[in-house]
């Protein structure tokens, strides 16, 4: 759908501001948000020392799946993302139930960083309940969001700039503690605990993990705010998962080396435990670091969840009045007000493991679907030029999403299956409004 049509049906356009390095820092600063800063431990909890081997495999992974994106978003670059691919592929019955995971996930996943806004790193500065958070951080959040996707992302390139540097600044005094002594490189070879063996461990720990890099698919509802997306979105995409990947790797050899992993497993603000550990740097510091990497996670995925549901509301896959936008400052107020709300709501329940492993699987039920609507959609020709990759790699993508969800716990199963249902039950609704809506289209004409 072009931008012309959209304007035909009276919803504006999103406004074009958006350039491959804001799109790169956007990508990279929800990648390295609260993953890394918070699940440090239950990563290492679920695989035991070498937290390093989860982070790698959990990168391939989300690669694969990252480069079926790459294929979509450049080929059909507009907001909805993985909705209106899987709505172009199968139709608005698939196309209402991924995007309804797909929001699910976004609204459980502000939920979950949230929460860990209001966890150790927070109560460095002031103790506050997490009621309190769970209302005055998503609102705040909010209105930096529909103040303007530009004034948003410059806001995260600070962000992303800072939140870099904290995890720099943990390997450089992983190694300082190393050089001294005081670490035992040991733990890197610990793979696997007393429930798991090695490969069974590993898997394990990858699906928490993985919720460290799932950042990439936020980006594909920014493609119609992108100045040049065929051009900008494969190098953003694949430059931010590379740097992601090394710094990952680094933070996690240099915990596990300098922590216990008992102290890993326990901690709610694992990487502080590596800051503690070298000492000579104020709690405080590191503390206001990630709570800067934490709220700039939230609000990029916020962004996400309400370009997803105005995307959807266009697509007539949600109700029209979720794709009203600011005369001008042209952001989805309406998206942005509804998806708050429902964050707010669930932060109030579930704890941060939880709620990411529920996100997680939400996430592998979308990125299995986008797999096959690559293959699917390589039977439709469109006139511009888009990445496209070989016919291996979604096939290998879809085949990662099942190897994880078997690996998700049976208690986060029961607790997203009644989302994937109600989601089932009301893409059969959308089905028949947009028949009906075809058909009175088709008698006007």
């Amino acid at each position: 759908m072009t931008t012309a049509e959209t304007s035909e049906r009276g919803t504006p356009p999103l406004k074009r501001a958006l350039t491959t390095p804001l799109l790169y820092l956007f990508i990279l600063g929800d990648t390295l948000g609260a993953g890394v800063y918070v699940l440090v431990g239950q990563v290492a909890e679920e695989s035991g020392g070498a937290v390093w081997a989860p982070l790698l495999a959990a990168l391939c992974l989300a690669l694969l799946t990252a480069a079926s994106y790459a294929e979509l978003a450049t080929k059909y670059p507009r907001a909805g993302g993985a909705a209106h691919y899987a709505h172009l592929a199968f139709g608005p019955f698939v196309g209402f139930a991924v995007g309804f995971c797909m929001l699910a996930a976004g609204t459980v996943s502000v939920a979950t960083l949230t929460r860990a806004f209001g966890g150790d790193y927070l109560s460095a500065f002031v103790d506050i309940p997490m009621p309190l958070v769970a209302l005055l951080f998503p609102i705040a959040l909010a209105l930096l969001n529909a103040r303007g996707i530009a004034e948003s992302l410059r806001a995260n390139a600070v962000a992303t700039v800072i939140e870099t540097s904290g995890l720099l600044l943990v390997v450089g005094l992983g190694v300082w503690v190393l050089l001294r002594g005081d670490g035992d490189g040991s733990r890197l070879a610990d793979v696997g605990t007393a429930e798991a063996g090695p490969a069974a461990a590993v898997l394990g720990g990858a699906v928490l993990a993985y919720y460290s890099f799932v950042g990439f698919e936020t980006s594909v509802n920014l493609a119609e705010e992108t100045r040049n997306p065929g051009r900008s979105y494969p190098r953003a995409l694949f430059g931010a998962l590379a740097t992601a990947g090394v710094v990952y790797g680094l933070v996690g050899v240099v915990a596990s080396a300098v922590v216990p992993t008992e102290r890993l497993v326990s901690s709610s603000g694992p990487l502080l435990e590596v800051v503690h550990t070298a000492g000579n740097v104020p709690d405080r510091l590191f503390s206001a670091i990630a709570l800067v990497a934490v709220a700039n996670g939230a609000l990029l995925t916020g962004i996400m969840s309400s370009r997803l549901a105005y995307g959807m509301a266009r697509d007539r896959l949600l109700p029209g009045f979720l794709a009203r936008v600011l005369p001008r400052r042209r952001t989805p107020w309406a998206a942005i007000a509804v998806t708050t709300a429902l964050s707010m709501l669930l932060a109030l329940t579930g704890d941060v493991a939880s709620l990411a492993s529920t996100l997680v699987l939400l996430l592998l039920c979308v990125f299995g679907a986008v797999n096959i609507a690559v293959l699917v959609l390589r039977r439709d020709q469109v006139d511009t030029d888009h990445f496209r990759v070989p016919r291996a790699v979604p096939v290998l993508g879809a085949a990662s999403c099942v190897l994880l969800a078997t690996r998700i716990e049976q208690e986060v199963w029961q607790r997203a299956l009644p989302l994937i249902a109600l989601g089932l039950v009301l893409g059969a609704v959308a089905r028949v409004r947009h028949r009906r809506g075809a058909a009175v289209e088709e008698e006007l004409a």
